[in-house]
């Protein structure tokens, strides 16, 4: 007979060691029991963050709880681990959050910084006590939360023009280039959509009169952004933060050159300040593929957002979700798209979704060219838009590979981003940073760099230090680790940024949205034995009466991936109209733990496409159908 019990008790041991390691501060608890309440509640005030389980409402919470006292010898609830070490129950908990030894855990002192050794690298003063390079998202969140500790701050922000001359003012990659234009111009793309839908609703001649002015939708949007540009600029006077438009460059420890170009002008006219404490964060600018042509002939999401003139037919290079949601907006507003693929779609992203967001995209009219790179852009004929010719090599099916061209009148380059550090002379401070992972920094979770007084935020910031699988590059993601940073650092926190469980969502023409683990990072790292899919193909009841939707009307699409020895949910993915506000609502559930069970007791809104995801039933492991039938 098999060894069933020690087959169990193995993966019991996993299943605890799997919750400690995971969790800085862990708590097997149970709900009814009061000393596990009284330490919550204590590492709460503490703005401790922590996860907990609670054994009672377990089917293997005895098994658990066996296993503990195996590890432990310890027979009672709380248990406690703090760093992967065993604090104990209640009492010892309270006792070591009061010594300082929890504090010490979770923020050990910094190792002796390994960098080089400068003759200025401890100064008697500072200009400030703290200086913020990038005036983004993250940048001006954490400048402004330091400067509530009535520290003196400084923000530089630089915008270098893009090689077609596009520059904009301050706020960082979201605010001008990024996240608001681009919702913007997919809200103008939707807006066509409805015009087609209208037909069908009983409104007359709305399709008929679907016409989209590209200046008219590029003045309006920037003119909302100038107006932030202007709000940001006010907030950080009114709060006291020094803000200069000026590029810094580090000339020693602590000391920064400040000029208004990336070249001192011939006056030499540049200062010296120097800062206790320096955050990066200059965020990142889309890469250019290095082929003939390129930044004479094309552009990139830098210049999309405020391009003067109507972009025409235009090939989008990349298959980033910048790429495919360029592609879709710009398609939306009735512009001709091909998108050159050069592997797959949405790389780090689940790829079950990332092939139906490509299926959707090609049923609404958008030519994708696969295993297709770029080897040369040149122009035809000049103007605005001109005509230009992509010559491209492609991989076919049966492996043969071919050279051609398409013609058009705009190449959008969407390959990738480098962190915005190559030209602020970080080896002057002992810093190597490499080309191979876009010049990016190598930071520890709560922000920190080998050196003891430099940090970095957003999206500079190396992916390989931070969780795998997680979206990083975030806008919120940015502001939240900012804020964090300027608590720990001025303030009495030791709260530090959470990645895990980071909703996202991909504005293409129908919504992704996301929260925790793809399919294959779950397979890879649970194994496909231990988890559980369920899932659901539906039509959105506003779609179901639309007949130019006729074809796309089956393709919304969520699923939930499921642990199954907790049932906890670590992987929520939906495909639908409105999938980010979809998305948001259930942010807070998974951030909390929640269960299948949690999500199964949930009742629906109905009818919205959110009720979906609290109905699913049908697993991927049963081969049964995933397509939802009638109300």
């Amino acid at each position: 007979m098999p060894p069933t019990k020690d087959v169990d008790e193995k993966a019991t041991d996993h299943l605890v060691e799997k919750y400690i390691e995971e969790n800085d501060v862990m708590i097997f608890s149970k709900s009814w029991c009061p000393y596990c309440t009284k330490i919550k509640n204590a590492l709460k005030s503490a703005k401790i963050e922590f996860y907990s389980i609670e054994l009672d409402k377990m089917a293997e919470g005895d098994d658990i709880q066996e296993a503990l006292i195996k590890k432990t010898e310890q027979e009672t609830v709380p248990n406690i681990f703090i760093k992967q070490q065993h604090i104990g129950g209640c009492d010892k908990t309270l006792a070591a959050l009061k010594s300082g030894r929890v504090a010490a855990l979770l923020s050990p002192p910094e190792p002796e910084a390994k960098h080089q050794k400068l003759e200025d690298d401890a100064l008697d003063s500072y200009d400030y006590d703290l200086i913020v390079i990038g005036g983004g998202s993250g940048g001006l969140a954490c400048s402004k939360e330091a400067r509530s500790f009535g520290k003196k701050v400084c923000v530089l922000d630089f915008v270098k023009a893009t090689p077609i001359g596009t520059t904009w003012g301050l706020g960082g990659t979201c605010v001008n280039v990024g996240c608001i234009p681009k919702k913007l111009m997919h809200q103008a793309a939707l807006i066509g959509e409805y015009a087609q839908d209208a037909t069908d609703y009983g409104w007359a001649q709305l399709e008929q009169a679907r016409q989209h002015n590209w200046s008219k939708m590029i003045e309006s949007i920037q003119m909302y952004i100038r107006s932030l540009n202007f709000k940001y600029r006010v907030d950080l006077r009114s709060k006291g933060v020094v803000y200069e438009n000026s590029y810094g460059e580090f000339v020693s420890s602590h000391r920064l050159k400040v000029c208004a170009c990336l070249i001192t002008d011939k006056k030499g006219q540049s200062k010296e300040i120097t800062g206790e404490k320096i955050v990066v964060a200059v965020g990142g600018r889309p890469k250019y593929p290095d082929i003939e042509g390129d930044k004479q002939y094309g552009i990139t999401s830098d210049d999309l957002f405020s391009l003067k003139y109507d972009p025409g037919k235009t090939i989008v290079v990349g298959a980033s979700y910048v790429a495919l949601e360029c592609a879709g907006f710009l398609h939306g507003i009735g512009r001709e798209v091909q998108v050159f693929v050069r592997s797959i779609l949405l790389r780090g992203f689940d790829q079950q979704m990332a092939s139906k967001i490509g299926d959707y995209m090609s049923a609404i009219g958008i030519k994708f060219s696969h295993q297709t790179v770029p080897i040369r852009l040149e122009c035809l004929e000049e103007g605005k838009p001109g005509k230009l010719r992509l010559h491209y090599r492609q991989t076919l099916e049966s492996g043969e590979v071919k050279e051609s061209y398409e013609d058009c009148n705009t190449v959008l380059f969407a390959i990738g981003r480098e962190a915005c550090t190559n030209e602020l002379h970080m080896d002057k401070i002992g810093l190597d940073l490499k080309k191979a992972n876009g010049y990016k920094i190598k930071t520890r979770e709560e922000q920190s760099t080998q050196i003891p007084w430099l940090y970095a935020i957003g999206d500079c910031i190396d992916d390989d230090t931070m969780p795998p699988g997680q979206p990083l590059e975030l806008t919120p993601v940015a502001i939240q680790a900012g804020q964090l940073l300027a608590r720990r650092l001025f303030s009495n926190s030791s709260l530090k940024m959470n990645y895990y469980n980071v909703a996202t969502t991909v504005f293409t023409p129908i919504e992704y949205g996301a929260i925790g683990y793809s399919e294959e990072d779950a397979l890879s790292k649970f194994g496909e034995e231990n988890i559980e899919i369920f899932h659901s193909e539906f039509v959105p009841l506003e779609w179901s009466i639309c007949h130019h939707r006729e074809q796309v009307k089956n393709m919304s699409y969520c699923k939930l991936i499921v642990e199954k020895k907790t049932d906890r949910v670590i992987g929520f993915h939906v495909l639908a109209p409105n999938a980010g506000e979809i998305t948001q609502g259930y942010a807070v559930g998974m951030r909390l733990g929640a269960t299948k069970a949690d999500f199964d007791m949930t009742v629906g809104i109905h009818p919205t496409c959110s009720e979906n995801i609290t109905t699913l039933s049908v697993t991927k492991s049963s081969g049964e159908s995933a397509t939802q039938e009638g109300c």
